[in-house]
């Protein structure tokens, strides 16, 4: 009995002095945020800093919140993860909100629309969604054109969730009632700029990405363009993603958030990085 009340007493002892630790490693007075900074003009690096949308959005949302921004550069797929173990603040990377995500974390208020777009090479003979997908008469998907057909993603994106679905859920992949894929044609990287260095050697046939930095990447490589008219892949909205007891943070968030949006600020942080058509 001696022993068991002493090994109990000692974990007691070791996870306080684990607990006090933790506490005094963690910095109240500074906001962590984690991102992939490789999503230009939202998030990447600039010499030897973090620039882009998120990363002034969030700047100002720190100083309205008297603290500190550090940034953690880490892949994409760990975020929410990251953010749901306490290991991060927040979650801000260009993030579309979608309810399977909605089920591990919170989301703010959105503070952008994103636009996901297709990328195919010049010459290429997709040159609408009509040459990627048949559609029946009310204008949903029901087949492909060409089942063998490869598109590349970053890893995790809503890119890669919304390509990875069934052709009927405007997918590129065939997937049974129960989930199982039978034929996966998207193939996955861990940076966007992965995925269309992977276009221009013809290991895919087209890469889906958001339409921002689709247009980085075009501009910085020859022979590739964005489909141009209606033929937008998806429309969805950025948010801020927190732990789920967070909610103090949370609603901090959303009122610095609100405050950036009222006086004008989130309009010119956007409108530096995206010029007006």
């Amino acid at each position: 009995m001696k022993k068991i009340i002493s090994f109990a007493i000692a974990a007691v002892m070791l996870f306080t002095l684990c607990f006090t630790v933790a506490s005094c490693n963690k910095d109240d007075n500074v906001l962590v945020m984690a991102t992939n900074a490789a999503f230009p003009p939202y998030e990447y690096v600039e010499g030897d800093k973090f620039v882009g949308i998120d990363v002034e959005i969030a700047t100002a949302i720190a100083e309205k919140l008297g603290m500190e921004l550090q940034i953690e550069d880490v892949e994409f797929g760990s975020i929410i993860g990251g953010v749901v173990e306490g290991k991060y603040d927040m979650g801000m990377a260009g993030m579309t909100v979608t309810e399977e995500r909605k089920k591990s974390v919170n989301f703010s208020d959105t503070y952008a629309t994103g636009i996901q777009v297709i990328i195919v090479k010049d010459g290429s003979s997709i040159t609408s969604l009509d040459d990627i997908f048949e559609f029946n008469s009310d204008g949903d998907p029901v087949a492909l054109k060409n089942p063998d057909v490869k598109v590349g993603v970053q890893q995790d994106t809503t890119g890669d969730i919304y390509s990875s679905s069934d052709v009927t859920g405007w997918g590129l992949c065939d997937v049974k009632e129960d989930g199982t894929v039978t034929k996966d044609r998207v193939v996955r990287y861990k940076t966007g700029a992965e995925a269309v260095e992977a276009l221009k050697t013809d290991k895919v046939d087209m890469v889906i990405i958001d339409n921002e930095p689709a247009k980085s990447f075009v501009a910085a490589n020859e022979g590739i363009h964005i489909l141009e008219g209606e033929n937008e892949y998806a429309i969805e909205d950025y948010a801020i993603c927190v732990a789920k007891e967070n909610t103090e943070l949370l609603e901090k968030i959303n009122k610095a958030l609100k405050e950036l949006k009222e006086d004008g600020t989130i309009d010119k942080i956007v409108g530096k990085y995206i010029k007006a058509n």
